[in-house]
């Protein structure tokens, strides 16, 4: 028996001249799925998109997520 693998490629796709990149809150569950996946996650904001980076410490996250994650948090 013969077995072969193939890599494929995922080209990333992004709106032109977006700005600066933002990172977005998510359900944390879904994370792991999408990175490993390529699933999409739904933004609190309701942007979708798949998880293909972590945010490093300092790094900016988009003001309505933010504004949306303090509100629950009240």
């Amino acid at each position: 028996m013969t077995v072969s693998t193939q890599i494929l490629e995922r080209p990333e796709t992004r709106d032109a001249d977006t700005g600066p990149e933002m990172f977005h809150y998510v359900r944390k569950e879904k994370i792991a799925e999408s990175a490993v996946m390529g699933t999409y996650v739904i933004a609190l904001c309701g942007e979708t998109f798949p998880v293909t980076k972590s945010p490093k410490p300092g790094s900016p996250v988009c003001p309505q997520c933010k504004e949306i994650y303090e509100a629950m948090k009240a």
